[in-house]
């Protein structure tokens, strides 16, 4: 099995909610919809305000290539304003099962 999951968590600016979150990552879905390899996205915010983005690829090739343009070709998306990137965890991690 390839299939790669990109797990990020941090924490949003102060001020701002997981809805604001949500409502900025407009041109990311877009992007993210439009590279090779995407599977599926899930934004969920735990209790303590820690946000997870997870994002699903067939590769972890695809997920590093994916992530690369996020800073580069998305570098201007108003989604990094919302980020504390102090708080940024990022990682990209091959499933070694999955259960349907």
């Amino acid at each position: 099995m390839t299939e790669a999951l990109e797990m990020t968590t941090f924490r949003l600016v102060a001020g701002l909610t997981g809805a604001d979150f949500v409502d900025a990552n407009e041109d990311i879905n877009d992007y993210l919809r439009r590279q090779s390899g995407f599977r599926w996205r899930r934004i969920t915010e735990d209790h303590d305000g820690t946000i997870t983005d997870i994002v699903a690829w067939d590769s972890a090739t695809d997920a590093r290539r994916s992530a690369a343009g996020i800073m580069t070709e998305m570098a201007d998306s108003p989604v990094h304003a919302t980020i504390d990137h102090a708080t940024v965890d990022f990682r990209i991690i091959s499933v070694l099962q999955q259960v349907s």
